[in-house]
């Protein structure tokens, strides 16, 4: 609850400020302000001093966009201390994701920014140009203060830790080596990078439900349905995240001519990536249901809709052709192998031969368990998989990892590889660096399915340029981050997002 009267919803302060436009000289700020400091202060007093009534408008919560431990304060108690200020007259939280929308409505008479957001081009967002615009529009003046700042983030990181003292050490040690600019630079100039990716289209479903108890006649638990989710899976999801960095994306996979759900593929697909579909004879595009206990988000059962072979002779033959022409065209090759009959001999040969630089995922899963491992692949530049699927392609449970991911990554003379770890972060080795272990990032973990897909779909856009093996793990983990802090492939991973999220990391 706001427990100060200065705190108002913008449609009340709306109506508060017209009545007194004309008479009072109105100046607005605008910012998350997760970590209220003298920077900030200086910042309001200075503001206050170009007109009569300063309003102060913050971001909220859902809208901070600086990592999934932000902000560090809700945005009730960010509101709330901003209103102790004596120079601050009003407070709201931005319900929108932009300042646009409260300086359209609140029509300022001056919009006030730090010295920080005088250069444009240092803004990734674009946002500052929006703001101006919109100040434009409404007869406002843009106007910036210039005194001394801070970084909250970097507050934030020494004195409200949100990682262990050991990825705390890490990050500290990590950054004397590698620099923000250098680390964010890949992810700025992934967009010059063409990209094909391949792999089985997935179709992942959640059946919300809850537990109403045991049938009376059966041993068995008793649900009742509570609402569906849908999410572009698969190589879908690969395909949305690399789409968020590269320009040029291309895409090959099948779907089902029975039940083919393509309306909502396409629906749900970037559209600047380039498709291409093919159609699998007599068999559904892949779905796969998860029935999902609702309150504590516990999955229950898993039902695969989907062919139980390989693709036919036909089939195999348009494939292959397509991979003959599409493959060569690209400066790197994004193969997420889901096991499920999509990627014959033949196929995989075409690829290894004429990929230029080649990432793969051979994804182990309960479809495939114990026939699919990543050694179908007789070459590669980038091999990326979870510990369980390497110690399954090594047939060694309990052995160091060491081992048996360098003799793996030079049985398919890859240069490079990552191991994803869960909770324990990730291994990642190249034949230059040798091996690093770089530790996770995640706090608050909602889902996990999807984030290994992601780490893949990042790192490989890194590692195409010719990443550090440890930059690009590094990125990674903070993709995975990112990942598990959603639920399944409800949004890909956004270029800006994470760079400010790395930004925030290593500040």
């Amino acid at each position: 609850m706001l427990r100060n009267d200065k705190v108002k919803p913008i449609e009340e302060l709306t109506e508060l400020l017209d009545r007194i436009r004309t008479d009072k000289k109105i100046v607005l700020c605008h910012g998350v302000f997760d970590l209220l400091h003298v920077g900030h202060i200086r910042h309001f007093e200075h503001a206050k001093k170009l007109g009569d009534i300063l309003v102060v408008t913050l971001t909220a919560d859902r809208y901070v966009n600086k990592g999934p431990h932000r902000p560090a304060f809700p945005e009730d108690l960010r509101a709330e201390s901003l209103a102790a200020l004596d120079c601050v007259d009003y407070v709201a939280i931005n319900r929108w994701p932009l300042a646009t929308e409260p300086i359209e409505r609140l029509r300022p008479h001056v919009y006030v920014k730090g010295s920080d957001y005088k250069d444009k081009d240092d803004d990734r967002t674009g946002g500052i140009t929006l703001e101006e615009n919109a100040v434009r529009s409404i007869g406002g003046e843009l106007a910036f203060t210039d005194d001394i700042t801070f970084s909250a983030s970097n507050l934030i990181n020494r004195h409200l830790p949100v990682f262990s003292s050991e990825v705390s050490d890490y990050i500290a040690e990590f950054s004397s080596r590698h620099s923000i600019d250098e680390v964010t630079g890949y992810l700025e100039n992934a967009k010059s990078v063409s990209v094909l990716v391949i792999g089985e289209a997935i179709i992942d479903e959640y059946r919300y439900c809850e537990a109403i108890g045991k049938s009376s006649k059966e041993p068995m638990l008793a649900m009742r349905h509570l609402s569906t989710e849908k999410f572009a899976g698969g190589i879908l999801a690969v395909g949305n995240h690399v789409a968020s960095f590269a320009d040029s994306v291309g895409l090959v996979t099948f779907l089902g001519t029975e039940e083919t759900q393509e309306s909502f593929v396409r629906e749900h697909l970037n559209n600047e990536i380039s498709q291409t579909f093919l159609y699998r004879k007599d068999a559904p595009t892949i779905v796969k249901q998860r029935f999902v206990e609702n309150y504590f988000f516990t999955k229950m059962l898993d039902i695969y809709q989907m062919s139980a072979g390989t693709l036919d002779a036909d089939d195999n033959a348009r494939l292959c052709a397509t991979l003959e022409e599409s493959v060569p065209r690209f400066d790197a090759v994004v193969v997420v192998d889901f096991g499920h009959g999509m990627m014959s001999h033949e196929a995989i040969d075409i690829i290894c031969d004429k990929a230029r630089f080649l990432a793969v995922n051979a994804q182990s899963n309960a479809g495939n368990l114990g026939y699919h491992t990543i050694s179908r692949y007789p070459r590669a530049d980038y091999i990326c998989m979870a510990e369980n699927e390497m110690r399954l392609e090594a047939r060694d449970r309990h052995s160091e990892l060491y081992g048996m991911t360098e003799k793996v990554a030079r049985q398919l003379n890859a240069r490079r590889a990552s191991v994803t770890r869960g909770k324990h972060g990730s291994l990642c080795y190249s034949e230059e660096e040798g091996f690093v272990e770089i530790p996770a990032f995640a706090g608050r973990v909602v889902d996990r399915m999807g984030a290994g897909d992601a780490y893949l779909s990042v790192t490989s856009l890194c590692l195409a340029q010719d990443a550090p093996i440890e930059v690009a793990g590094f990125i990674g983990n903070a993709v995975g981050a990112q990942a598990v802090a959603t639920v399944g492939n409800r949004e890909p991973v956004q270029r800006v997002p994470l760079i400010r999220h790395i930004e925030h990391i290593l500040k």
